[in-house]
């Protein structure tokens, strides 16, 4: 599912001003079978997790090298999970990817976990290449903002699972962290 991290960089915990990223563990299992089924959270995403498909995700997510359970500081709640490949699926750089809880959009939680999760990246993922990219559809404007917001840049169009995709770019300068 995942390639592994440095050996000295994970688990890892990060803090934003109001939430945790964290290991995710295996009981936030109720939490990610929502980020997988929920029709409105997989809009982009190819639909919600084939019932069949389930029990895998379930085995695996759990300690998964580079996958985040972003929880509020306070009360601990599962907001969403961010993750990063050391090697995306298309070559050497690292991809950062993300899905949030519908309750939680709109609050600038995603913005400070994927942000932090970025700047982690850049100093905990080897990479051959210095940039961090992100992919998502094209119809998902929310997601397109979050991604500007930080600082990446709109680099290329192209078309997987019968959709306009859109692909973004970062460098670490261009990261911003101005939460």
């Amino acid at each position: 599912m995942s390639s592994s991290p440095a050996t000295d960089s994970w688990p890892a915990t990060i803090g934003t001003p109001r939430s945790m990223l964290r290991p995710a563990e295996s009981d936030d299992v109720f939490a990610f079978t929502r980020l997988w089924t929920d029709p409105d959270v997989r809009c982009f995403l190819g639909g919600p997790v084939a019932e069949q498909q389930l029990a895998t995700y379930r085995q695996y997510f759990a300690g998964r090298p580079n996958l985040f359970a972003v929880v509020t500081r306070q009360e601990a709640t599962l907001l969403g999970s961010v993750s990063i490949d050391p090697k995306s699926r298309f070559d050497s750089r690292r991809e950062v990817s993300y899905s949030f809880l519908p309750e939680h959009w709109g609050q600038g939680y995603a913005r400070e976990a994927v942000t932090a999760a970025v700047g982690w990246a850049f100093d905990h993922a080897p990479s051959d290449d210095p940039s961090v990219i992100a992919v998502t559809q094209e119809a998902n404007s929310r997601s397109r903002r979050l991604l500007e917001a930080i600082g990446m840049h709109f680099i290329s169009s192209f078309v997987e699972w019968d959709a306009p995709q859109a692909m973004y770019s970062m460098q670490r300068q261009d990261l911003r962290a101005d939460l």
